[in-house]
């Protein structure tokens, strides 16, 4: 199977994809890949679209540039979207990657099956900690940080994984892109500086959280308000002998008692 570093297909910039398009491009094979392991022949784009949690017609303005508009009545080839779609994000051919920073994270990451699964080999563990060297991860030995440039090189790398402290994560970075590789998925928690044509995603479980966090807030500050106190109905006693005058119960604009009020 051939590389990434040697056989790089015509890019989704090249293209002309927008980059909105191409972050749900996974979305759609995840869905399809899905339905191919039931052995679903074909999809509606409303089926499919609910399934990646995306409107249709979002999906058909999406699969417009991939040349692909389905048939009226029928739908979409699933199959043959499985294979437009993985042709599209480069995954038919084989993508070597080394994870640099093997704690917990870089441990988890290097047990994470899926990665075989979507056109992904993790070809090395990379680590600072002398202590680490030589020891299996997954059933692939740790290399020392010293030797990266010589394992990028030998690997024909193409992307790099950062797990390393937030410290750690630039220098880490330059010496990748000094070795030629071209797209880092960093999950540092840090900002890292890259030349042009260099891609970052970055990943950061923290920030994530902060964000349903901040859902979660607003949905405790949207709870129904306190439903108002019940008003007696029971007829009153009879007046004492003593004529009172009685004084009517405050009310809102529209004459009701008033509800009461959130805080």
């Amino acid at each position: 199977m051939a590389t990434g570093r040697n056989h790089r297909p015509a890019t989704s910039r090249s293209r002309g994809i927008p980059e909105a398009t191409v972050a749900r491009l996974p979305l759609y094979l995840r869905a399809l890949t899905a339905l191919s392991e039931r052995s679903v022949p074909t999809v509606s784009s409303e089926e499919l679209a609910s399934a990646a949690g995306v409107n249709s017609a979002k999906l058909r303005k999406d699969f417009s540039y991939l040349g692909s508009y389905g048939t009226r009545g029928v739908g979409y080839d699933v199959e043959y979207l499985v294979y437009q779609i993985s042709r599209e994000l480069g995954l038919t051919q084989d993508w070597p990657v080394v994870i640099v920073g093997i704690g917990n994270l870089g441990a988890a990451l290097a047990n994470y099956g899926g990665f075989a699964s979507r056109g992904f080999r993790v070809a090395a563990l990379i680590d600072a900690d002398p202590q680490l060297a030589g020891k299996p991860v997954a059933g692939i030995p740790v290399q020392h940080t010293d030797e990266l440039e010589k394992i990028v090189a030998e690997n024909g790398v193409s992307i790099g994984v950062i797990a390393t402290p937030a410290g750690a994560a630039q220098q880490v970075c330059d010496r990748l892109v000094a070795a030629g590789i071209t797209s880092i998925l960093n999950f540092a928690p840090t900002v890292l500086s890259v030349p042009e044509g260099v891609d970052v995603r970055k990943v950061d479980l923290s920030i994530e959280l902060q964000i349903l966090a901040f859902h979660e807030q607003r949905k405790a500050g949207e709870e129904p308000a306190t439903a108002p106190a019940e008003v007696d109905t029971a007829p009153p006693a009879a007046p004492p002998a003593v004529a009172v005058t009685k004084r009517p119960p405050e009310s809102g604009p529209d004459g009701d008692l008033p509800a009461v009020m959130p805080a």
